[in-house]
């Protein structure tokens, strides 16, 4: 039962990043649940507000350690260099949030 809870909870979070955080790609707003990254940021974040132990060095931590691939693999660049400041502030907004309802 408790894995079930775990899956539905990254499940909520990967949503709520899905929605609300962006890569910007020459002035377009790509959502990451539309790149397929928010199932997996999700659960990259969700120990730390597990832990209580969010802080804006873990996320960005974890930004930088997500390869994002460009051009069909040619080039892989980290997710921190691909959301701009706006998204940043979301994500973080969106996982305080999330971590004061757990």
């Amino acid at each position: 039962m408790a894995k079930t809870n775990t899956t539905e909870t990254i499940e909520a979070l990967a949503a709520e990043i899905g929605e609300n955080v962006y890569m910007d790609i020459a002035k377009w707003h790509l959502y990451l649940r539309e790149a397929h990254l928010h199932t997996l940021l999700a659960e990259r974040m969700y120990p730390m507000l597990l832990d209580n132990s969010l802080s804006e060095d873990k996320v960005m931590q974890i930004l930088q350690d997500i390869p994002v691939r460009l051009g069909g693999g040619h080039r892989e660049v980290p997710l921190a260099d691909m959301l701009p400041m706006q998204s940043r502030v979301h994500l973080i907004d969106v996982l305080e949030e999330f971590q004061r309802k757990m």
